[in-house]
């Protein structure tokens, strides 16, 4: 069992993301679990309640046990690197509050494991899905709804969240749209014409007043349109064109970031309007376009699959 002061200190991390960090409640539900987990592992594996004295006593062998004990749980590499990064987090955090020597749990080393490359339609393929979505449901405004919510996807590089998350208060939309991404963060996008008019289209449709603290995008009941209902949305699309698996609306995003660094876009440029902090994680489509140059070049090239020297 997890002791009254670990449990209170956990909290008190957690709030610490809530309120300064503006950390999303998906990103603390998976901290706060990690966390715990990683707390009740200790428990047992020492046989006492570890409190916040004994947790300044953890050794790299007990991390390294820990660690043990997720990979055999069939936790993946990839997982394990992002539980181990919030349990670092959490003891950074210690340090400075409490004085906890965190070495040892910094010492850990993550285990290596090859990142997902993002996975983008081909600008035919997407233009085919925007295209497609308006013919998926018998109810016109709601054909319309789903085609403007795609468009906006790929338009404007949005996630799921973030176009869904739209309110009244966005009307009327012109130029440009003023975003809340992860963390609170806010951005300006560009809206392209097709966009602006698919959206004027929905919402001249639909049967519902827009206010401006209601959705912009409602579900057929009057309701918020659930992300469940675009994945759905996607699934049928995709299997009408013959597409992968990896057709999701997210990948509308990636398509967005990769038709427009192929196109000759600035990478600082597109990270802001992804809106990632990091630059490092919108390199990832440098990436992408660099396997792709590969892979024309291992099928065409006369030389590229010959043996030898050239």
């Amino acid at each position: 069992m997890i002791s009254a002061a670990a449990r209170d200190a956990l909290q008190a991390w957690l709030d610490h993301h809530k309120s300064l960090r503006g950390a999303s409640p998906h990103t603390l539900d998976a901290y706060s679990r990690d966390v715990a987990d990683f707390l009740a592992f200790m428990t047992e594996h020492k046989g006492a309640s570890q409190g916040l004295g004994a947790l300044a006593k953890l050794t790299v062998s007990d991390m390294r046990a820990w660690m043990a004990f997720t990979r055999g749980r069939d936790v993946g590499a990839r997982s394990l690197a992002r539980k181990l990064s919030a349990v670092k987090s959490f003891f950074r955090w210690l340090a400075e509050r409490e004085g906890v020597d965190p070495a040892a749990v910094l010492a850990a080393r993550a285990p290596k494991f090859q990142r997902k490359l993002p996975r983008p339609l081909s600008p035919d393929a997407a233009r085919d899905v925007i295209e497609t979505t308006e013919t998926q449901h018998p109810t016109t405004w709601i054909a319309a709804r789903d085609q403007a919510v795609v468009t906006l996807l790929y338009g404007c590089g949005l996630r799921i969240s973030e176009a869904l998350g739209l309110t009244g208060r966005a009307l009327p939309v012109g130029d440009s749209l003023r975003i809340v991404g992860k963390g609170g963060k806010e951005r300006i996008v560009p809206v392209i014409a097709p966009a602006r008019a698919a959206l004027a289209r929905y919402l001249d449709l639909c049967p519902y007043p827009t206010e401006p603290d209601t959705p912009l995008f409602r579900g057929a009941r009057g309701g918020a349109l659930s992300p469940r209902a675009v994945q759905k949305l996607m699934a049928s699309v995709r299997m009408q064109l013959g597409l992968p698996a990896t057709a999701t609306p997210h990948a509308m995003r990636h398509s967005f970031a990769t038709h427009l660094l192929n196109a000759g876009g600035d990478l600082r440029a597109i990270q802001e309007l992804l809106g990632h902090a990091s630059l490092s994680t919108t390199q990832a489509y440098t990436a992408v376009d660099t396997a792709r140059l590969m892979e024309v070049y291992n099928q065409t090239h006369p030389k590229a699959r010959t043996p030898g020297k050239a």
